[in-house]
């Protein structure tokens, strides 16, 4: 009898929990809290389910279909990844609608590049289900399988909606009949670059399940603006106790423009900083080393890495007066990270510029 009573009892917690989590369902109105872009309107009788803003984050646009790279990630997906993409950053903003019922995925694409070519931008790339590359069946969710398109933009580890909730039913679920594009934006201060795809929810399963063959639009913008500088200057003195303990110090005080190697004006102060360290020790030589993160491919990140170390190498021999023969270069790109690559704060730490002893 008491094991029938513990049996029932468990029955219907479980039945309690499957109905606590079955949140998915039609919306009569935005999201809480939820706001459009001022940059792109949304597509008339859509329904925000989700929006993120980020103050500066970074996006790989796609500008060709992925290819298997013969890795795989965290959740053993095959990787799949652009031969070609736009490296972007900048204010990010991520929202995904519900479009009106009867819409379909290429109608709600068509209407979002017509805004962006009337605006005097243009469609980069476009691609449709499979000719997207990787799997065209699912969106962030799952494991054990081919990445996703979605999974260009967003993990299911990185989705901030509740289970089952609206949101991440939107984003989670299996899906049909993909479109996608990356377009350029012209808005006051420069371009912003958008990457919209719609698909259809073909396979909700147990909590997600009202919004089978339902059309959705996922949405992400980067607009043209600066990070605030916030970086203090690594002072001389601080250097040289850093070098001492440990043999090198890390630089953010460094800056280029996304995907080059060109120094930014703002790099002058640590630059300055660097010579006077120098300066004061005038037996020290040092190899500048140039990092990455690991967005965008191994040999590319090991040749942007280089480069950008000998950028700073020439910056001080020939602007700041240290002699040549105290400096080398080199880049390692992504093979030596200070810290996780999984998160923006992560990623940002691991792109740096180091100065190491090499006496």
């Amino acid at each position: 009898m008491l094991k029938k009573l513990i049996l029932l009892t468990g029955m219907l917690v479980m039945a309690g929990m499957s109905t606590a989590m079955a949140d998915a369902t039609i919306p009569q109105k935005d999201a809480k809290g939820t706001k459009d872009s001022k940059l792109l309107p949304r597509y008339e009788g859509s329904l925000l389910l989700s929006a993120k803003q980020q103050a500066y984050a970074e996006l790989f646009l796609p500008l060709s279909p992925l290819e298997k790279n013969g890795k795989t990630d965290s959740n053993n997906n095959n990787v799949y990844a652009p031969k070609q993409s736009k490296a972007l950053e900048g204010p990010l903003t991520r929202l995904v609608y519900i479009e009106p019922e009867g819409r379909s995925p290429l109608e709600i694409l068509r209407n979002y590049q017509e805004v962006v070519t009337k605006a005097g931008g243009e469609v980069l790339f476009e691609c449709k289900d499979d000719a997207c590359g990787g799997s065209s069946t699912r969106a962030a969710y799952g494991g054990g399988g081919d990445q996703s398109l979605t999974m260009q933009f967003i993990r299911e580890k990185d989705i901030s909606d509740p289970a089952f909730s609206n949101g991440n039913c939107a984003l989670t679920s299996g899906i049909s009949d993909q479109h996608y594009f990356s377009g350029r934006l012209p808005v006051d201060g420069g371009d912003a670059y958008v990457a919209i795809q719609t698909y259809k929810i073909t396979d909700g399963g147990n909590y997600c399940n009202a919004f089978n063959e339902r059309t959705f639009a996922f949405v992400n913008i980067v607009e043209p603006k600066g990070r605030e500088q916030k970086m203090v200057v690594v002072k001389a003195d601080d250097m040289a106790k850093s070098i001492d303990a440990s043999g090198k110090v890390a630089l953010y005080g460094i800056f280029f423009d996304t995907d080059k190697a060109d120094l930014k004006p703002e790099s002058d102060p640590t630059l300055q900083e660097i010579a006077t360290l120098l300066k004061s020790k005038p037996d020290l030589k040092v190899i500048v080393v140039g990092h990455t993160d690991n967005q965008g491919g191994f040999d590319h990140n090991m040749d942007l890495s280089k480069r950008r170390a000998a950028s700073v190498q020439a910056a001080l021999t020939k602007r700041f007066q240290v002699d040549a023969a105290r400096l080398k270069s080199a880049g390692v790109g992504m093979v030596a990270p200070a810290a996780s690559n999984e998160s923006d704060d992560g990623r940002a730490k691991n792109r740096r510029v180091e100065i190491v002893n090499m006496n």
